[in-house]
């Protein structure tokens, strides 16, 4: 395993690696921190380098760079899959190549990296671990709702709808949240938040798009 981080606390670095499927504990909860952890240090990073885009295209950004298939290819690339540990059925079924599991895994890592040596610690090795995809990625890739569309035109699948579902908060700190709505390959909904209605349904759409992968769909 390459992480590039050596645990004080070697058992934070074994929960991190153990799926809901081998039982508890397991880590779930990590993953939950660790993707707030992922999201904040990239964010941070394009408001660094990214200083003539917009909030829309730094939302695009981030969302490509911490979507699921790009985080499973940082586990593959620190070897993670081979270390997890699942229950029977994931492992005959090769759960430590799934996508989401390796993605999962790897958000877990990040939240145990930080509980083992602290925020600054964290927020170093992420900044180390994401800056070069960060400088380097593409700003003219096509953003989520245009990749979601074309997919679903590909596949011969209906547009995707998009849904107003709330607006919240302060007229100057207005967030919006929408609703990603798909007739096939099922009835699916995905939602998305952000501080523009353009800005909430591109994460939306990212779900989808990570979701639809995840399922084999590109």
């Amino acid at each position: 395993m390459k992480t590039g981080y050596s645990f004080r606390d070697p058992e934070l670095l074994r929960l991190a690696l153990t799926h809901r499927s081998a039982g508890r504990p397991n880590n779930e909860r990590l993953e939950f921190l660790g993707d707030a952890l992922v999201n904040f240090v990239v964010a941070e990073l394009l408001h660094e380098t990214r200083s003539k885009a917009d909030e829309g295209e730094l939302t695009r950004l981030r969302a490509q760079l911490v979507s699921g298939p790009a985080l499973a290819e940082r586990a593959r690339a620190m070897e993670l899959g081979d270390d997890l540990l699942l229950g029977p059925g994931e492992l005959k079924s090769g759960g430590f190549r799934r996508d989401s599991i390796l993605a999962d895994a790897f958000e877990a890592l990040v939240a145990a990296v930080y509980l083992d040596g602290g925020f600054d610690a964290c927020r170093d090795w992420l900044r180390t671990l994401f800056h070069d995809a960060v400088v380097s990625i593409d700003s003219a890739v096509k953003d989520a709702k245009t990749r979601l569309q074309e997919w679903l035109q590909a596949q011969g699948y209906p547009l995707p709808q998009y849904e107003l579902l709330t607006t919240r908060g302060e007229e100057h700190a207005r967030i919006f949240e929408v609703a990603c709505v798909l007739s096939e390959p099922e009835p699916t909904r995905f939602e998305g938040s952000g501080s523009s209605r353009r800005a909430a349904e591109q994460m939306a759409a990212e779900s989808a798009l990570d979701a639809l992968i995840g399922a084999g769909g590109a």
